[in-house]
C-alpha cells in the first residue's frame, strides 16, 4: 500500500479474482466443495472472517490442526467483492487519527457490515513479521454477498498445508517455500487504501 509498507495486501490474484483463506471442520466444509459456495450448517448469522494470507491462515489454524478447523478450503472469489468490503469496511481497532472520537469509531463500527484488522504476518516457523497481514470480517449483507456472489471456486488445500508442514518440521525450509502459493502485493485503489490502512 502506498506509502504503508508494513500494512499491504499480499495475496495470489488474477486480472478478476483473488484468493482468500477460511478454515473449518469437515462438517462445514464437505458441503461447500460439493457445492462450490457456503451452504448448511454454514451460518450466514455469524460474522465470518476471510484471510489473504496463507501464512496468516496456517498460524491461525495451527496448520489445520485445531479442532474445527482441520479443513483449510482456499476459496477464490471476484475482486470486485474484495474491493466492495473494503470500501464498506471499518478498522476493528480506533484510531485517534481517523476518527475525531471514539464514539464516532464506535457508531461506523457498528453500522459497517465489514471489519478490517492487521495482524502481524508470520514466517513458515510462525514467528512474526514486521509487516502486517489483514484479516477481513464480513457481516449480515456482506456474507450474503460473499456467499452468493463473490465465490467463484472452493478448493481444499488441506493437504497442502500438511506438507508444508511436514517440511518445515524436517527443517527442510527450500522445499516449504517453493511450496507455498505465490502472492504478491495486491494493487489497492487509492481510496481503499485511505479506507483500511493505517495513518
Amino acid at each position: 500500500m502506498t506509502g504503508a509498507a508494513k500494512h499491504e495486501v499480499r495475496a495470489v490474484f488474477t486480472d478478476t479474482t483473488i484468493t482468500v483463506y477460511q478454515a473449518y471442520s469437515a462438517r462445514i466444509a464437505d458441503p461447500a466443495l460439493k457445492a462450490g459456495t457456503f451452504v448448511d450448517p454454514f451460518k450466514r448469522t455469524r460474522m465470518t472472517w476471510i484471510k489473504p494470507s496463507f501464512l496468516w491462515m496456517m498460524y491461525r489454524c495451527g496448520w489445520a490442526t485445531k479442532p474445527d478447523q482441520e479443513r483449510v478450503l482456499a476459496i477464490e472469489i471476484t475482486r470486485e467483492g474484495f474491493e466492495w468490503a473494503l470500501a464498506h469496511a471499518c478498522l476493528s481497532h480506533y484510531e485517534r487519527a481517523r476518527f475525531a472520537t471514539e464514539a464516532q469509531w464506535r457508531e461506523e463500527l457498528k453500522s459497517s457490515p465489514v471489519r478490517v484488522q492487521w495482524d502481524p504476518e508470520r514466517d513458515l516457523g510462525m514467528n512474526p513479521l514486521p509487516h502486517r497481514a489483514i484479516q477481513i470480517g464480513l457481516s449480515g449483507p456482506a456474507v450474503d454477498r460473499y456467499v452468493d456472489d463473490w465465490i467463484i471456486g472452493v478448493r481444499d488445500v488441506t493437504p497442502l498445508a500438511h506438507d508444508i508442514h511436514a517440511a518445515v518440521k524436517a527443517g527442510d525450509h527450500r522445499t516449504a517455500e517453493a511450496l507455498l502459493p505465490p502472492e504478491r502485493v495486491y494493487p489497492l485503489p487509492e481510496e481503499l487504501v485511505s479506507r483500511v490502512g493505517p495513518r
